[in-house]
């Protein structure tokens, strides 16, 4: 699963599901072993992480969204993704 981004821990993906069971757009967030499933919207999925990097991966979500749909965008076509800066 493509990495785009790696911040205080937490480790961001993004991979092509064509008929996967989360059929909006989302990412995939690990942090110590913990993983999240959060819509680019930023509702929770499935899964969680600890209540201050999922703050963290909020805030991030919410500053990089327009990168994060055109990654869903172009992952969807089975184009090569691009990473997105870390939360600094």
């Amino acid at each position: 699963m493509p990495v785009l981004s790696i911040f205080y821990g937490i480790i961001v993906r993004m991979y092509r599901e064509i008929g996967g069971k989360h059929n909006v757009p989302h990412i995939h967030a690990e942090y110590s072993g913990d993983e999240v499933v959060v819509s680019l919207e930023g509702d929770v999925l499935e899964g969680s992480i600890p209540k201050n990097k999922m703050k963290l991966l909020l805030a991030w979500i919410e500053i990089h969204k327009d990168d994060l749909e055109a990654n869903w965008k172009i992952l969807s076509e089975g184009d090569q993704f691009f990473k997105i800066e870390p939360l600094r």
